[in-house]
């Protein structure tokens, strides 16, 4: 059986672990990896047996499909060409770097029928699974992500780089167009926003509140989901869900651990079975666009406030 032939963009953080994913799969001939740093292509090629090239256009030669794993500046650039070549793509968070960008990509994908696959790598978490099969009127989302500070991610705001994560998640599971937007967030590291908190309305009468950091000691990743009936804490790092619900005028708490995972591993076999024609594309470019504008206008929101702040002081 014919394998699927792929290469990787960028041999950095993310793009290892995607080269190694994809490698892993069975269905999956890594042609290459591309990286403009050459010791850092040939160390991850080297590892993986397959080309290491510095030219990310002379890596989608003869490939049927491609991951992009470079700074989110390159995305429209990389992604726009593969569609081009009629590339099947699988793009990092966020899509693009604006909306008229992830337009521009979601319509090349329709023209050419290929896939467009955005790297919201949370939806394949198997605690997030499990607790999105239990809900179905979800009232209230808390979210609340924070990481210790790392030098990659910075050419984008925490919005971006750690909160979009669970804009989507919240987009997901309210599954209903946005009514309003208010945040606020402060620089602290960085020439950029460094911690963002977002409250986010539905029309459906759903609401969202998230919070996101980069910039603290331990890391967590948590999410709280209420609906009538039924209560649910989920602990992402460590796969654990616990459900609260009222019988009979008591309360009655039930855990499950939901640990073991390899959501990064699953999102490869989604892209593979997609571009294979096997299956649907689980996280289209629609999604990832739809995310990036809830995101935009958080950070819009947040250096509005910042700006009104500024003049009043």
């Amino acid at each position: 059986m014919a394998r699927l032939r792929a290469a990787v963009i960028g041999a950095g953080h993310m793009g290892r672990y995607h080269a190694a994913k994809l490698a892993g799969c069975a269905e999956v001939h890594l042609a290459a990896v591309a990286d403009v740093d050459e010791a850092r292509a040939r160390a991850l090629a080297a590892q993986l047996g397959c080309a290491a090239l510095t030219d990310w256009r002379a890596a989608l030669e003869g490939v049927a499909a491609a991951v992009i794993a470079t700074p989110t500046a390159c995305h429209f650039e990389m992604a726009r060409e593969c569609l081009a070549r009629g590339v099947h793509v699988l793009v990092e968070k966020p899509i693009a770097r604006t909306l008229e960008e992830a337009d521009a990509l979601v319509a090349a994908a329709r023209a050419g029928r290929l896939v467009l696959q955005v790297g919201h790598v949370q939806r394949y978490d198997p605690a997030f699974r499990a607790l999105v099969a239990r809900m179905d009127r979800p009232l209230y989302v808390e979210a609340e992500r924070l990481a210790g500070f790392k030098a990659r991610g910075t050419d984008v705001d925490v919005v971006l780089d750690l909160m979009i994560h669970d804009i989507d998640l919240a987009l997901t599971l309210a599954r209903s167009r946005v009514a309003a937007v208010s945040a606020a967030g402060f620089r602290v590291l960085t020439r950029d926003t460094d911690i963002a908190n977002a409250r986010i309305e539905f029309d459906n009468g759903c609401v969202a509140s998230l919070s996101a950091s980069r910039v603290s000691q331990s890391p967590v990743r948590k999410l709280r989901v209420f609906q009538p009936g039924l209560y649910v804490s989920a602990d992402l790092q460590a796969g654990k869900l616990r459900y609260v619900r009222e019988r009979g005028g008591r309360l009655e708490e039930t855990e499950e651990i939901h640990s073991g995972g390899d959501p990064l591993a699953e999102q490869a076999r989604a892209f593979v079975a997609a571009a294979l024609g096997r299956a649907p594309v689980e996280v289209p470019g629609e999604a990832g666009r739809e995310a990036l504008a809830l995101a935009l206008e958080v950070g819009r929101c947040v250096k509005a406030r910042l700006a009104r702040a500024g003049s009043a002081g």
